[in-house]
């Protein structure tokens, strides 16, 4: 069973500064959504808006889901241990579990409180909505700005989009809320010159709807790689044609590839070779290494058999 040492050529310091300026980010995005949601509630009541305080539900959502994500950023940066000898970057995927579970009950709520506003109209503030609305396009563009200046203005190495999903997904909702805002701001207008109340609850349904589909996305994603599925960025089928055409390989079989947290993908495959001398062996296993690194194959194991019958395990 040989193995390739090869994990990362990625420049250490280099790395260990990208992922500071990313938890700066990450920090500022959670105080400024959890100030914002607090000032968002108390101008929901106020303005006597549901899609505000929608929003602010969400936002506190936001900041609850960055905590986690710093959290388990922490906790995922671990080493491996003899418990967990993977490593800990799974446990980045729980936060994305438990984030979407969160966001996806939240709009459902969102959705009845919407619900309620119909039924039993109430007289919208619109004015106070305008000034919300235009604070919250400043705070939440500023803070996206903010970690997209941060985090991301240098992905030069092998992982454009292995930066994981936590920035990743903070910016989406840093942009989604700006989108959402400027809706508000759309619609306390319309109201504003028109009395149509109703409008307000329409806004609402609008961004919980928005939230659930995001959130049913991602937990569809996240679910994904817990169940082990071949990760989008690998073609498995065309690895085993070009795994079969290497020099000196009568058979492959046994191939499976899966990713531990979304950007670090595992392989394992056993080879049937019909040259059993050292060199060929070794020539064989490097090539079947370096083949399966150029897939997006960051941690390859492979398994070199001599002939169709050493392998004697059932799983063949």
């Amino acid at each position: 069973m040989a193995h390739s040492k090869e994990h990362s050529s990625c420049n250490g310091h280099e790395h260990a500064a990208h992922n500071r300026s990313d938890k700066n980010g990450l920090s500022f995005a959670f105080w400024l959504n959890l100030f914002f949601s607090i000032v968002e509630l108390i101008g929901g009541i106020f303005t006597n808006s549901t899609a505000i305080i929608a929003d602010a539900f969400h936002d506190f959502m936001d900041a609850g889901a960055i905590g986690l994500a710093i959290l388990m950023e922490k906790i995922s940066g671990k080493k491996r241990t003899a418990t967990f000898s993977y490593g800990y970057k799974r446990f980045s995927l729980l936060s994305a579990l438990i984030l979407s579970t969160f966001l996806l009950s939240g709009s459902i709520g969102m959705i009845v409180a919407a619900y309620n506003s119909f039924v039993n109209p109430k007289e919208v503030h619109s004015l106070g909505m305008l000034w919300l609305a235009v604070l919250g396009l400043a705070v939440n563009g500023a803070a996206f700005l903010r970690i997209k200046n941060g985090g991301h203005g240098h992905h030069h190495h092998g992982h454009s989009h292995g930066h994981n999903h936590n920035s990743e997904s903070i910016m989406l909702h840093l942009l989604e809320d700006v989108l959402g805002w400027t809706a508000v701001l759309i619609g306390s207008v319309i109201i504003y010159f028109t009395g149509w109340n109703w409008i307000d609850g329409i806004l609402a349904i609008g961004i919980a709807l928005f939230i659930g589909y995001n959130a049913v996305k991602n937990l569809l994603n996240t679910l994904k790689v817990l169940l082990q599925s071949v990760p989008e960025n690998v073609n498995i089928a065309q690895l085993k044609s070009e795994l079969q055409n290497l020099k000196g390989v009568s058979n492959i079989h046994d191939v499976h590839v899966w990713t531990l947290d979304g950007s670090y993908n595992v392989g394992s495959l056993h080879a049937v070779i019909n040259n059993n001398s050292a060199t060929a062996k070794q020539e064989v296993m490097n090539n079947i290494v370096k083949l399966m690194q150029g897939f997006n194959i960051q941690h390859p194991t492979v398994q070199i058999e001599t002939n169709e019958n050493t392998c004697a395990f059932v799983s063949c």
